[in-house]
């Protein structure tokens, strides 16, 4: 199932689309804020869709019966643009246990490239609930490679894919590799990719707006 942010209004769309805003991305301070603001948003929506068990609060005036959440959660950002938005997943879920991993584009052409993942730092997510974090989906290469390389650490119950960005290519392509059972949240589906897969209308190279150029 895809859930596509933007097909609601709400603050959501101010923060996105400062995100895309050639001006506003010169700061770099705000582009990471708004990739945080806008994965607290996505982290909301996402926690209604997990399990919760009756739990007890005592107040200074009595007991109050609410709910508290049963899954245990498991934030997984592929670096380094995933950073900003993994903080922002983390703000909230905040007793999530966490994993890194490491996923580049190693281009033999303009258009042509292989994607490596070289590192990863994660906790067993056997039975757990995966939230992994991309801010652009493309053409979902790394997302299904730093999928079956969590894979080592266990079984995980429930799978969620976050992104800011996605392409339709990228939808289609994680559909046909990973487990039907899959949620994607998206903050919203662009039109298309470029011959060099890049998302149009998009919004750049999310690592180099949040964390400067790469050589």
């Amino acid at each position: 199932m895809i859930h596509e942010i933007a097909n609601t209004n709400s603050i959501f769309l101010t923060f996105l689309s400062e995100l895309r805003d050639i001006h506003i991305q010169k700061d770099s301070m705000r582009f990471r804020k708004n990739l945080e603001r806008i994965s607290e948003v996505m982290a909301y929506e996402i926690s209604k869709s997990l399990k919760y068990v009756p739990h007890q609060v005592t107040t200074p005036l009595g007991i109050d019966e609410t709910m508290k959440l049963e899954d245990e959660v498991v934030l997984a950002s592929i670096l380094r643009a995933g950073l900003p938005m993994h903080q922002g997943f983390l703000n909230y879920f905040d007793k999530a246990e966490n994993a890194f991993v490491s996923a580049y584009r190693k281009h033999t052409t303009a258009e042509e490239f292989e994607v490596f993942v070289e590192y990863m730092a994660a906790p067993k997510i056997d039975k757990k609930t995966l939230i992994i974090i991309d801010p652009m989906l493309a053409t979902g290469s790394s997302m299904v490679l730093v999928y079956k390389a969590l894979l080592k650490q266990g079984t995980p119950s429930k799978i969620i894919i976050a992104s800011a960005i996605a392409a339709p290519e990228a939808l289609l392509f994680i559909k046909k590799h990973l487990p039907d059972n899959v949620s994607i949240y998206v903050g919203a589906k662009d039109k298309e990719l470029t011959a060099q897969s890049y998302i149009v209308p998009g919004l750049g190279d999310a690592g180099d707006l949040a964390y400067g150029d790469k050589y």
